[in-house]
């Protein structure tokens, strides 16, 4: 009887501390969720020292450079041309609701003022200045949100270790301890979440460095738990490639819209959190000078409305230049963006996913009783759509109001075009009864 009893407690106190540890997103927190879901479009800016070599931001790995050469670029890096409020200006009139910058990327060097390490933007260049300081300020002028992409990488550090699969050949030799190391990333985010403002989110990559290690503990919940004791508001997204953890409040795709997996990083199933995908405007994250195979407006746009038809958000990346200039390229098609956005972000901005799915010919966005219908590609003037769902009170195309003919059955609606759709998207507004 005794023995139960003592069983019975333990069984009880695991279930109770199981409980405990369970995340529940506060108050704040399900409020900025929201804002995340109407938001739909934001600037990833991947920047660090590793443009002056012009090679993207693997450069350090993917050509076994020595580490300890490595850091000399921070000796000439003075990006003359940084404009912080230019940058978000940019952003803003692409349309874009928030911005997500590179605070600290796998080659370990950060780009803010911290006390955790000499090895960042004021401490070890000519520059001195703390260019997150700089954005947080943009930011909070032109109400656009910051987040901060943050790195579980270092192929810096020596307590970074034992050493995941990338890195490895940089000729660093292991000191410290991992405690070491997880404790100075948690300085390190503690003065991202304390020094500049209030913080839209968290955007953590790396995790798959040690993907080949089985019960390799990175602590997360601790980590994610002091984030949001730091700002309840804050979300937090881990680009690991696997469904959401526990502690995390949106999941994201790389280069690859949710339910597809064409670039093999994104086969995880889609959960019921807010949806991010992210792309680059031509190849690569980082500035890379010889790569200018940058995607047409028509096919940058596409994303954008594909992601919001799959109730999702598009982060588009830019790789500034290492004199802190946004590449003419990439600001052409941001300026094209913006024109379209001004136009048509009525069809995109607080929408979902709308009540059809996405089809060869394009997707539908859903706010209120508005049906919006993006037709993306039709070779004539008639489309059937499968909406049963509710009766449709009318049928218009959005840019100009003119009224489209439509048939309605148990079956569905028929729309009949007055023109084979040309634009790069070609709207159509149904109200529903």
């Amino acid at each position: 009887m005794k023995n139960t009893f003592i069983t019975t407690l333990l069984l009880l106190t695991v279930v109770f501390c199981s409980a405990q540890e369970k995340y529940v997103p506060s108050q704040e927190n399900l409020t900025n969720r929201e804002w995340f879901r109407d938001a739909k479009f934001g600037m990833f800016i991947h920047w660090g020292i590793y443009s002056m070599l012009a090679d993207g931001e693997w450069v350090l790995t993917n050509k076994s450079l020595n580490e300890a050469e490595y850091q000399k670029l921070a000796d000439g890096f003075y990006p003359s041309k940084f404009n912080a409020d230019e940058w978000v200006r940019i952003a803003k009139d692409a349309g874009m609701k928030y911005i997500c910058f590179t605070s600290r990327h796998h080659d370990g060097f950060s780009m803010f003022d911290t006390k955790q390490s000499d090895y960042n933007i004021v401490k070890a260049t000519p520059f001195k200045r703390d260019v997150i300081k700089e954005l947080a300020e943009a930011c909070q002028k032109h109400g656009l949100k910051l987040f901060f992409y943050y790195s579980h990488i270092d192929w810096h550090r020596p307590d970074y270790y034992p050493w995941g699969r990338t890195g490895r050949n940089t000729g660093r030799t292991p000191s410290g301890t991992w405690e070491d190391y997880l404790k100075f990333m948690d300085a390190q985010l503690t003065e991202l979440l304390t020094n500049y403002g209030p913080i839209g989110g968290i955007w953590f990559d790396g995790w798959w460095d040690h993907d080949q290690d089985p019960g390799f503990d990175w602590q997360l919940p601790e980590q994610y738990a002091m984030i949001h004791r730091l700002q309840p508001a804050c979300l937090i997204g881990n680009n690991h490639h696997q469904v959401p953890f526990a502690g995390e409040d949106i999941q994201i795709f790389e280069r690859d819209l949710p339910g597809e997996n064409n670039a093999g990083l994104s086969g995880q199933d889609i959960s019921r959190l807010p949806l991010e995908t992210c792309e680059t405007m031509n190849g690569m994250w980082g500035y890379k000078i010889v790569d200018q195979n940058y995607k047409s407006v028509k096919t940058l746009i596409h994303y954008l409305v594909k992601a919001a038809g799959r109730n999702a958000n598009l982060l588009m990346n830019i790789g500034p230049q290492p004199n802190g200039e946004l590449p003419a390229a990439a600001l052409e098609r941001l300026k094209a963006i913006g024109e379209w956005t001004k136009q048509y972000g009525e069809t995109i901005y607080g929408t979902r996913g709308g009540d059809i799915s996405p089809r060869d010919w394009g997707v539908t966005t859903r706010k209120g009783d508005k049906l919006y219908v993006h037709i993306l590609n039709l070779p004539d003037k008639g489309l059937f759509l499968p909406l049963t769902t509710g009766k449709v009170k009318s049928a218009v195309v959005f840019k100009d109001r003119k009224p489209v003919k439509f048939s309605q059955d148990k079956n569905g609606v028929v729309l009949e075009l007055a023109e084979v759709p040309a634009e790069l998207d070609y709207v159509i507004e149904l109200t529903i009864k």
